[in-house]
């Protein structure tokens, strides 16, 4: 007995020496496409060239970033589903196209199904900020002015279906407050109008409000993500600040076309995580705001399935439409 256990032992080991071997032994010999579904120095697409570079270093050929934005991210995402599956075709994904708009519209593609998942990049957190004049330093104040006066208060968004809208949403229903949500065509627009007092509040990402925040222009309350940010230690989550189970943000992460061999994943999945942990990559994401994530393919495909889950019911729960 003892001898077959350690038969069975050396068996499984050769298996993985070999396994592992497999993976390493994947090397492209032309240029490898990132395809991005989203426009030129969008939050996204500055993700993904900030790894591009080094990812084409490690590989050894070079990462070709292809900008396909329209349509909330669809139309580049579409395409990459219908990429052949070679490891030749790397897509540059994020909410929009795979966990939100699959709510709000027919798309023509299966968001679970024609994608493998390889590297969870960062998740970028939503910074919840007021205007001046509104007489609130905190998310409990906010709460209580915004029961004061229900429905009165405004929530400016970059447009129906949003992460925003989504997070404006999450609030209301979580805090059990009344908002009047504003959608706007895109975030510049609506952190404007909070800017010049014809809206009160909104959620964004940081790169639109931080040298506001600086300036006093706004008032930063509370970050949307569970975990407070390294670079802003001070400042609360909205949990922290007394609203339960709230938690939202942005993934922004790098999938295959469903089919694609294991052993491409697994090696650009292991060089990924190799440059997420280079000081100069962790300090850029750092200074956009965003949380470094890293790990296995299997982190980004359970980030999509949770999010695709929770936001289709909350979409469902609030009535999202992209005509409202």
């Amino acid at each position: 007995m003892n001898e077959l256990i350690r038969m069975l032992a050396r068996a499984l080991v050769a298996c993985m020496v070999w396994g592992g071997a497999a993976h390493a032994q994947w090397t492209p010999d032309h240029p490898v496409r990132l395809l991005v579904p989203f426009a030129p120095a969008a939050s996204a697409d500055t993700t993904f060239r900030t790894v591009s570079d080094k990812l084409a270093t490690a590989l050894g050929q070079p990462v070709v970033v292809d900008n396909r934005p329209g349509a909330g991210g669809v139309l580049g995402t579409q395409m990459g589903s219908k990429s052949p599956a070679d490891g030749y075709t790397l897509i540059g994904g994020s909410d929009p196209p795979f966990t939100i708009n699959p709510h709000l519209q027919k798309v023509p593609y299966e968001p679970l199904k024609d994608f493998t998942p390889v590297s969870l990049l960062v998740e970028v957190p939503l910074f919840l900020v007021v205007r001046p004049g509104i007489n609130a330093s905190t998310v409990k104040e906010l709460i209580a002015a915004a029961k004061a006066q229900p429905g009165k208060l405004t929530i400016a968004s970059s447009g129906n279906g949003s992460s925003g809208h989504l997070a404006a949403e999450l609030l209301m229903k979580r805090a059990d407050i009344n908002l009047l949500h504003v959608p706007y065509k895109g975030q510049a627009q609506a952190v404007m109008d909070v800017l010049g007092g014809r809206v009160d509040m909104t959620f964004s990402s940081l790169g639109p409000v931080q040298e506001h925040i600086r300036a006093g222009k706004l008032k930063l309350l509370a970050i949307s993500t569970s975990k407070r940010i390294p670079n802003m230690p001070n400042v609360p989550t909205v949990a922290e600040a007394g609203v339960p189970d709230f938690d939202i943000g942005v993934w922004i992460g790098l999938l295959y076309p469903a089919g694609t061999p294991a052993a491409a994943v697994q090696r650009v999945s292991a060089e990924i995580d190799k440059i997420l942990q280079l000081p100069e990559v962790r300090a850029k994401f750092e200074d956009y705001g965003y949380v470094v994530v890293g790990g296995p393919p299997e982190r980004l495909a359970q980030r999509i399935n949770g999010d695709y889950a929770r936001f289709g019911k909350l979409i469902q729960d609030a009535k999202i439409t992209l005509g409202e």
